[in-house]
């Protein structure tokens, strides 16, 4: 015997266009009243007319409605990323939460952590304790006092006008002659060099009280005339008592 072909596979438009032709058909015989029409004949024609006109008017809507059904779309999985690195315990198939990076918090500005600048201090200021005074300028007076054939003898007197005493003083002497010679020096430490004469203190009056005086007394030796000192001075200062 042999195999059956086998049937074509109808589509929905073959399936629509025989209900269509078969609905036509029992219109056809029931309006013609070639078949006896019955009760559930006619409900059978209604219902099969309006499946007819439901599928045409569906059809028809999409057909020219198509870009108002809109395709359904999928959310794409979630990456690696987000999901995050497992750790050793967690099973495979649960998901991580995704790690969030720390709330950063601004610093701070310059002025709020600058410390407030304090006015300076208004206490009064710490003055050094008083200096020494200074001594005043010394005086000086020369005179002779004796005269001998080969020899006379002077003196110089030292004034300190101030109230502060003098420690220190140099008198220079100055002779007409280098060989002229200074004795008997009392009072001060005499040196020569040439013609000049220096007289520094000694230890015993080395100091000149403030508002007071000291002496020095020698012999210039070498003849009684023409042996007058030329210069005298006290710190440089010229001293009184010479006639030249």
């Amino acid at each position: 015997m042999p195999a059956t072909p086998p049937q074509p596979r109808r589509t929905v438009a073959i399936i629509l266009l025989d209900r269509i032709v078969a609905a036509a058909a029992a219109v056809r015989r029931v309006v013609t009243g070639q078949a006896d029409v019955s009760r559930a004949t006619w409900v059978a024609v209604f219902a099969a007319l309006g499946v007819v006109v439901a599928t045409v008017v569906s059809i028809v809507s999409v057909v020219r409605t198509p870009e108002q059904l809109a395709p359904v779309t999928l959310d794409a999985p979630p990456s690696v990323d987000q999901l995050g690195t497992p750790g050793p315990g967690t099973p495979r198939g649960q998901a991580q939460p995704a790690a969030t990076s720390p709330t950063t918090v601004g610093s701070p500005s310059a002025s709020a952590a600058r410390p407030p600048v304090e006015p300076p201090s208004s206490a009064p200021a710490v003055t050094p304790s008083s200096a020494s005074p200074t001594p005043a300028a010394l005086a000086a007076d020369f005179v002779i006092e004796d005269n001998a054939l080969l020899s006379y003898g002077a003196a110089v007197t030292i004034s300190n006008p101030g109230p502060v005493p003098a420690t220190g003083w140099t008198l220079t002497i100055t002779l007409p002659r280098e060989s002229l010679r200074v004795s008997a020096v009392e009072g001060a430490r005499a040196t020569q060099d040439g013609a000049v004469w220096t007289f520094v203190p000694d230890g015993s009056v080395g100091q000149v009280p403030g508002s007071g005086s000291t002496r020095v007394t020698f012999r210039v030796n070498g003849a009684a005339v023409g042996a007058t000192p030329t210069a005298c001075t006290i710190d440089g200062i010229a001293c009184g008592g010479l006639s030249n």
